[in-house]
């Protein structure tokens, strides 16, 4: 793809910081979005500002709250009225919680899901309109080996969240590709280093609940120290950002549907890669192969 129109949601740190910068430094025009950049998260679209000017590239902090419709339709609207078209949706906010499952509440749970399935569900009301008249786009979605591999206790709520996104971007692919626009899935492993995932987790309320499982305390340290036992030193979410510009620069439909990025080894490769094989060969079993890869436009 040449130079590309795109948005990331949750561009404020993380992977989606790292992404937006890796992606303006190809050249892309990025909208790096992020919630409230008029108060809380001011410094950080300052500090995106000073850094697109020092580089010479071309990244726009921009207002979208993935909990409010209104936000993500103006955010979608502000980045057409500028630039006439949007090339790339890369879905990547998100917020890691962890404590015993129990300890949530059926209300802290809705509100995990709706950062991180809710929150992408909205982004594609916005966005989908657009992408369907232009009958070209790429919906580049930020999942988790969570979602296959093996991962620790605790993360109940999390995971819960980010598989039902990643099961949506797989019903949704087929429900676009016709309309000519493409998804890709990436899929990072666990990264102690490098990101704020785990100095910002959430927790449950409830210190009651929490109390009970006192029997599982250490458990959660100790997984830490072996997770980063088992890291080797070149790990790095930027590899993560790097392999999203590499996607975004391949021609139109040579995209891999599903790339996972992950140092660890938590299997979840080893699975991903039979599940895509049966997912392809049940599409094509069932008479929907063409919906497999985009079509060509029609306008």
């Amino acid at each position: 793809m040449d130079k590309a129109i795109i948005l990331i949601t949750g561009a404020g740190s993380g992977i989606g910081k790292l992404s937006a910068q890796a992606l303006a430094r190809a050249g892309h025009t990025v909208y790096a979005t992020m919630r409230d950049i008029a108060g809380r998260n001011a410094a950080r679209a300052a500090a995106a500002r000073d850094w697109a000017r020092q580089h010479g590239a071309d990244l726009r902090p921009l207002e979208l709250d993935v909990l409010s419709q209104d936000s993500c339709d103006a955010a979608v609207a502000a980045v057409v009225a500028e630039q006439g078209r949007l090339d790339v949706v890369v879905q990547n906010a998100g917020h890691l919680v962890v404590g015993p499952t129990e300890a949530f509440t059926a209300e802290e749970v809705a509100k995990v899901l709706d950062t991180n399935f809710l929150g992408a569900q909205r982004v594609l009301r916005a966005a989908l309109p657009r992408l369907r008249t232009q009958e070209s786009g790429l919906l580049l979605w930020i999942s988790s080996t969570t979602t296959k591999g093996g991962f620790p206790p605790f993360l109940g709520p999390y995971g819960a969240a980010k598989a039902a996104m990643d099961s949506l971007a797989v019903s949704l692919s087929y429900e676009v590709s016709r309309f000519g626009i493409e998804t890709a899935i990436m899929v990072p492993g666990a990264f102690t280093r490098g990101t704020e995932h785990f100095p910002s987790a959430g927790k449950p309320a409830d210190a009651g609940r929490i109390a009970a499982y006192a029997r599982y305390d250490g458990v959660l340290d100790q997984v830490g120290e072996r997770l980063d036992a088992l890291t080797p030193p070149e790990a790095d979410p930027q590899a993560v950002a790097d392999e999203l510009v590499r996607i975004v620069g391949l021609p139109r439909g040579r995209r891999p549907f599903r790339t996972v990025v992950d140092f660890v080894g938590d299997g979840a490769r080893e699975v991903l890669e039979v599940s895509e094989a049966v997912r392809v060969d049940f599409a094509r079993r069932i008479g929907i192969a063409d919906l497999l890869v985009p079509a060509a436009p029609t306008v």
